[in-house]
Parts: structure tokens; C-alpha cells; sequence
């Protein structure tokens, strides 16, 4: 899966994405920021408040809950605010 970030996310990862072949135990947004959490301290800091991002999967907009089965594309991203 292609794992794109975006804005304060990119910043504090520190690279515009990744590409993973997922474990098969991960199933929903939610599981994929627990596991990606785990594979840096980079990674854990972006996601410690899971609540303030926002998620888009194959460009469309999803829940945390939403599942990940068929999709190519997960974007993370922060709230994004205009004037």
C-alpha cells in the first residue's frame, strides 16, 4: 500500500511517503496507525493524536474505521483549515 503524508504529518515523519505490503491483521485505518506507530519514533509522534488527522483512501475521504481491503492509496493528513 502507498502511504502518502502531508503537511505537519510529512514534516514530522520526515519523508513524503512510504510503500508497504501490510500485515495481513491490519484491516482499518485505525490498525494501520497502531502498526506504522510501531515502525519509528518518527512515526508514533505523527500519529499520537489520531483523532486530529484526517484520511483519504484512493482519494476519497474515510473514517479511521473504515476498512482498508481493495485500497491502493492511504493519504494522512492534518485538519485542513481556510480563510
Amino acid at each position: 500500500m502507498q502511504i502518502i503524508y502531508f503537511a505537519s504529518v510529512r514534516e514530522t515523519v520526515g519523508r513524503d511517503g512510504d510503500e508497504y505490503d501490510l500485515p495481513d491483521g491490519i484491516q482499518s485505518i485505525d490498525d494501520c496507525l497502531t502498526w506504522l506507530s510501531a515502525q519509528s519514533s518518527a512515526h508514533a509522534a505523527a500519529f499520537a493524536n489520531p483523532e486530529k488527522l484526517r484520511f483519504a483512501l484512493d482519494q476519497q475521504m474515510a473514517k479511521s474505521n473504515a476498512s482498508l481491503k481493495d485500497a491502493r492509496e492511504l493519504a494522512i493528513f492534518p485538519p485542513v483549515t481556510g480563510g
